[in-house]
């Protein structure tokens, strides 16, 4: 890794914490947050292995205590709480949407953001079951049915954005621009 590459992993781990903040409090406890937008984005832009430091980053410092997660909170318990399955599953969110985005092609794109947010929505269930003794659909339904809409329009939004970020070489040694 060079100094730019370094730049822009710092770059969009902020990113990903001033999206957190962008927040809707739901009923079961699972905030609707713009979080799972800035990885999705940070794996198209800077790909796999970048966006999975960065956003390894962003938990680490959050788990901290840095006020990085919604509603600027931080902390192990935040991380080992409830929602903290998410917040685990960011990483590698990241870097199966960022592989998506290397191999080149809406295909891969597509099953990169797919493969992510399934990932994500596994772990946030996983965790909430855990500390909350609920059920697999009480899960279901706290931590990823009320998200599916958003998620499917943060998908769309981060894969154009993405795309564009890398055709125009704004990562360093960017591969799979040709395709897209």
């Amino acid at each position: 890794m060079n100094t730019r590459d370094i730049c822009m992993m710092a770059l969009f781990t902020a990113l990903t914490a001033v999206m957190a903040q962008i927040s809707v409090p739901m009923p079961l406890g699972v905030p609707m947050t713009m979080q799972t937008f800035a990885i999705m984005l940070t794996g198209m832009a800077i790909g796999a292995r970048r966006g999975f430091f960065s956003i390894l980053a962003y938990v680490l410092l959050g788990t901290a205590g840095v006020p990085v997660f919604a509603q600027l909170s931080g902390g192990m318990g935040i991380v080992f709480g409830p929602t903290g399955g998410f917040i685990l599953s960011f990483p590698l969110m990241a870097w199966i949407v960022g592989m998506g985005a290397e191999r080149g092609g809406w295909p891969a794109v597509v099953v990169g953001l797919f493969g992510g947010t399934v990932v994500n929505y596994a772990g946030g269930m996983l965790m909430f079951c855990l500390i909350t003794r609920q059920s697999m659909e009480v899960a279901f339904m706290a931590c990823v049915f009320p998200f599916l809409p958003t998620a499917v329009i943060k998908a769309v939004m981060a894969a154009l954005i993405g795309v564009r970020l890398r055709a125009r070489n704004f990562v360093p040694h960017a591969q799979g621009n040709e395709e897209l």
